[in-house]
């Protein structure tokens, strides 16, 4: 479904009011008041506050699912390298709207979860372990990757190390003794060890040169 500048607008200030207090601590005239539109707006475009988080989760997912189909179906890349663009695009994602991410964290760990929002999450997570399977399946074909893969180890991996980085970026910087960094160039150097640390993991996971059988 393709949304107007004014629709893009007002699910942009939803996420964002939703990552901050939650989908339950939030309503629809928070969203009017920061959008600076109608309430009224709000429900001609999208009809309820479930139905404008479900919105929000089909325009994110629309906007990385072409991305990503692209970097399926690319005959001119090895395996190993759509591998290697996966985790820069999922790093680039999670990363460049944390937001969205902090919605499906919140959401998934709450204990009082919304249904319909659990729902646009599993789903988010299979079409992901999905495309990882299909480019897994690719190298296994070719020879270059081993037979056996974990998909669900392999996705918990990508998404948790990335996901787990941002939450505790202010353990990370004191840790590395790198609190004078200033915020843009914090992320970018995090963004670089991310990475170049889950390539070389997953090199040394799914290749069949660097696996050692127990």
């Amino acid at each position: 479904m393709e949304y107007n500048s004014k629709q893009i607008q007002i699910i942009e200030v939803a996420e964002r009011l939703f990552a901050q207090k939650g989908f339950a601590g939030t309503s629809v005239r928070d969203i009017a008041q920061e959008a600076d539109v109608n309430v009224s707006m709000i429900s001609y475009y999208f009809g309820s506050k479930e139905k404008l988080i479900e919105a929000l989760f089909q325009f994110r997912m629309t906007e990385s699912r072409s991305r990503l189909e692209t970097l399926v179906t690319n005959d001119e890349l090895s395996p190993m390298q759509k591998i290697n663009m996966l985790i820069d695009s999922v790093i680039d994602r999670l990363m460049g709207n944390q937001s969205f991410h902090n919605i499906m964290l919140r959401e998934t760990l709450s204990s009082d979860r919304n249904e319909t929002i659990s729902q646009h999450i599993m789903g988010l997570k299979m079409r992901n372990i999905e495309l990882m399977q299909r480019l897994i399946q690719e190298g296994q074909a070719a020879g270059v990757f081993r037979e056996g893969i974990d998909m669900s180890l392999m996705s918990t991996t990508l998404y948790g190390t990335v996901n787990y980085a941002i939450a505790t970026q202010d353990f990370y910087k004191k840790i590395n003794n790198l609190e004078s960094m200033g915020k843009e160039e914090f992320q970018i150097h995090l963004k670089r060890s991310l990475s170049q640390h889950l390539k070389s993991l997953f090199k040394s996971t799914v290749t069949n040169e660097h696996h050692i059988q127990n």
